[in-house]
């Protein structure tokens, strides 16, 4: 029913920066709400950032905030992650994430998922 896409993965230094992309198909982005996962080895799935069906609302883990910016262009049905100062902790595969109209920070919620792009930062 919706089909994700991620893009923009790879290897970054620390301090590096990079912007991942979630391009959705088969379904308008405007009804659904969009969030990033990452899961790194041996560790649970965890929430990134996600923003809010209308785009009002964007939400990010504690870890995140002030590095990571999240937006949507609804005409592309695309969202973005601009990840700056990028550290080693946040090496993992991201996932990208949508459910129809309302929010979790939870993945269990979520039925739709993109592949998964690797994020590696060396130092």
């Amino acid at each position: 029913q919706v089909q994700l896409v991620e893009s923009g993965g790879g290897l970054v230094q620390a301090g590096g920066s990079l912007r991942l992309s979630c391009a959705a198909s088969g379904r308008t982005l405007s009804n659904y709400a969009m969030v990033w996962f990452r899961q790194a080895p041996g560790k649970e799935r965890e929430f990134v950032t996600g923003i809010s069906a209308n785009g009002y609302t964007t939400t990010y883990a504690d870890s995140v905030k002030g590095r990571f910016t999240l937006s949507r262009d609804n005409a592309k049905s695309t969202v973005y992650l601009q990840m700056s100062s990028l550290k080693p902790e946040d090496t993992a595969a991201y996932y990208c994430a949508a459910r129809p109209f309302t929010f979790s920070s939870y993945p269990t919620n979520y039925n739709y998922w993109g592949q998964g792009t690797q994020v590696t930062v060396s130092s």
